[in-house]
């Protein structure tokens, strides 16, 4: 097998839903590993998702095209991979060393024995999807207060160091200071001045000083027992016999408050951030968004819970809060359709199929995964569903199929103890429901003022769409359902 046949390049592929560019953010190779099809072998970060990409053939990596942190474009040729090893070594192009001396540039030569296939650089949607590197966050520059040094106003009289600094003199030349074109005899230095820790002269008298310097004791690390906090010769004295001396601690220097950029961190906006801000843009400056508030005794709804985790068949399912609000989502959008739309011109297209979107916080920034015909789900399948979802975000593994085509989202700002908010609208869709904190507050129940469980909820929609008496009547219907689940199913299914 001839080398033009047996080196391919792997170019970066379409990962899907109109998506141009990936960021490297770790090779899982390196040139010499050999590797297997379909191995992983370098993980990209999207606008949307982190995912493996793997290996369309096996054989042995030849060349890494471009480094950790490069963001390259779909179709961009990225790794080269010898798919017959052991048909002998290839001939060694020349090659010149970058400025980063890290990747080479290849010859003429071994470009022309680079063979790509035009559909291999298509990789199979159900093969993509992986585990996102943990922990991976932007290195900024740490940044602090700038110190300067302290200045004293020099005595009257004195001469300026600059002035008695004489530029180095030739071989075997007095070494003098010059005025004007007249040699003058080397100044007088004297000694230097003994400063305290905190950067201050030390006071002691002349004779105090001499018998320091005679027992070898460093005037700077004493704290005076005399008059101003002199030093006196008994702290001398204790100080050379290794009594107990009160050390003199360092002061930090303080210096003028800094507003200038070495106080500042610049973070690139780019991938799932970069995204999730063009959307909300968009969304905030095309929709009319209009906010409805309602809060809701939910201490039924919370005993409710405590039921169903009771139950055997449900001991090993994850029940939340979440659960039964995504329920009361789904019977509300049955009662009303309208809620369940979008906006496209000259219609509005009313879906019959609802994919919960569930707003996840992740390291990356904000994404919405959803539950694909999430109302069709039994009870227990929705809370297996939702359980999968969050898990599958938090660990970087969603991909971009699972963010694509949602009908209608809650945010549950309630993790973060918040009580409700004002959420945008994800492009496309007509509502979205935000979900706060569940806490016990005074409430009036049967008459009486009474500690009760109680949320928040806020819903946001396209008021192109939702009208309010709409977006009322949805909102009551989910409160409803939270505030007496039981009641509610029986009436409504």
């Amino acid at each position: 097998m001839s080398d033009m046949s047996r080196i391919k390049t792997f170019n970066l592929p379409d990962l899907g839903e109109g998506l141009t560019e990936g960021e490297i953010l770790a090779w899982l190779v390196k040139v010499g590993d050999t590797i297997e099809l379909n191995q992983p072998i370098v993980e990209v970060e999207t606008a949307k998702a982190a995912v493996e990409i793997p290996a369309k053939w096996a054989g042995q990596v030849q060349a890494i095209h471009h480094p950790e942190g490069t963001t390259v474009e779909v179709g961009t040729p990225i790794i080269a991979i010898d798919t017959d090893p052991g048909a002998g070594p290839l001939e060694a192009p020349s090659t010149t060393a970058t400025p980063s001396g890290d990747l080479p540039t290849p010859s003429a030569a071994s470009l022309a024995a680079v063979e790509v296939a035009p559909a291999e650089g298509m990789v199979e949607p159900g093969l993509i999807g992986g585990a996102a590197p943990g922990g991976r966050t932007a290195v900024l520059v740490g940044y602090g207060p700038r110190t300067t040094a302290a200045k004293r106003r020099p005595r009257k009289g004195a001469v300026p160091a600059q002035a008695v600094t004489a530029p180095a003199a030739p071989a075997g030349v007095d070494h003098g200071v010059v005025v004007g074109d007249k040699p003058a005899a080397t100044p007088t230095i004297p000694a230097p001045q003994v400063h305290d820790r905190r950067g201050g002269a030390v006071l002691a008298k002349p004779p105090v000083r001499k018998l320091a310097k005679d027992l070898g004791v460093d005037l700077g690390t004493l704290t005076g027992s005399g008059p101003l906090g002199s030093i006196t010769r008994e702290d001398v004295q204790q100080a050379a016999s290794g009594a107990s001396v009160v050390v003199a601690e360092p002061i930090a220097a303080t210096s003028a408050p800094s507003f200038g950029a070495d106080r500042e961190q610049r973070v690139p906006v780019k991938g799932v951030r970069k995204l999730t801000a063009e959307n909300m843009s968009r969304s905030a400056f095309t929709a009319p968004h209009v906010t409805e508030f309602l809060t809701v005794d939910v201490t039924r709804a919370m005993k409710a819970l405590d039921r169903l985790r009771g139950r055997r068949e449900w001991r090993d399912v994850r029940v939340s809060p979440l659960l039964l609000v995504a329920k009361a989502v789904l019977l509300a959008v049955q009662r009303h359709p309208m809620v369940n739309s979008t906006w496209a011109g000259d219609e509005i297209v009313v879906k019959e199929y609802v994919n919960l979107g569930i707003a996840a916080a992740t390291e990356r920034g904000l994404i919405v995964p959803n539950v694909k015909d999430a109302g069709r789900l039994s009870l227990r399948e929705l809370a297996d569903a939702l359980t999968d979802l969050v898990q599958t975000a938090k660990s970087g593994r969603t991909s971009p199929a699972a963010m694509s085509g949602g009908t209608l989202t809650i945010t549950n700002v309630g993790v973060f103890g918040v009580d409700t908010g004002t959420p945008i609208l994800p492009p496309g869709e007509s509502a979205i429901l935000a979900f706060g904190a569940v806490r016990e507050m005074p409430w009036v129940h049967k008459g009486k003022v009474k500690v009760r469980q109680v949320t928040t909820l806020g819903l946001s929609f396209d008021h192109r769409i939702i009208d309010g008496e709409l977006g009322s009547k949805f909102l009551r219907d989910v409160g409803d359902f939270l505030t007496d689940p039981e009641a509610a199913l029986l009436a409504w299914t």
